[in-house]
């Protein structure tokens, strides 16, 4: 069964919390400034990606976003809302289906797929979407805190 759920009231879910079919989403608008800023941070200058007159010649035929910029989405997505604060990135697999453009919107959806009490680790199903067109999916296994941190008097 599936269930959308919000950012949970203390920013992060606990293993105990989890369970599979919890979902999570996030939509995210695809600009110049976000493409830019992304180059900067990855120092990724690709020119598919920043000099539409050469993106022009090539099979995309203009600029496209970069792959891990979409895919940051979905990490924004297990950082604050599913599971939120405190869940760390052991690995990820992803498969790139379609190129984003500059004005696209991806809609970020994380599922739990499985959780494992014993090594407090959870399986996510990684997707995102660009209207109903899936433009990359795959998995990734983080930690997950077992209980929270108490409040600071």
């Amino acid at each position: 069964m599936s269930e959308l759920v919000q950012k949970h009231p203390s920013g992060g879910y606990i293993l105990e919390e989890l369970h599979p079919g919890m979902y999570a989403e996030k939509e995210v608008l695809v600009t110049e400034d976000r493409i830019g800023q992304f180059a900067e941070a990855s120092d990724d200058f690709n020119p598919v990606h920043v000099d539409e007159a050469f993106a022009a010649k090539t099979a995309y035929r203009g600029r496209i976003a970069h792959g891990l910029l979409s895919a940051s989405f979905g990490s924004a997505v297990v950082g604050t809302i599913l599971p939120g604060a405190g869940a760390i990135y052991l690995t990820q697999t992803l498969a790139f289906h379609k190129p984003v453009r500059i004005g696209d919107v991806v809609l970020a959806r994380i599922s739990v797929a499985s959780v494992d009490e014993t090594s407090a680790r959870v399986v996510l199903k990684c997707e995102g979407y660009v209207g109903d067109d899936l433009i990359m999916d795959g998995e990734a296994t983080v930690r997950v805190p077992r209980r929270r941190r108490p409040a600071k008097d």
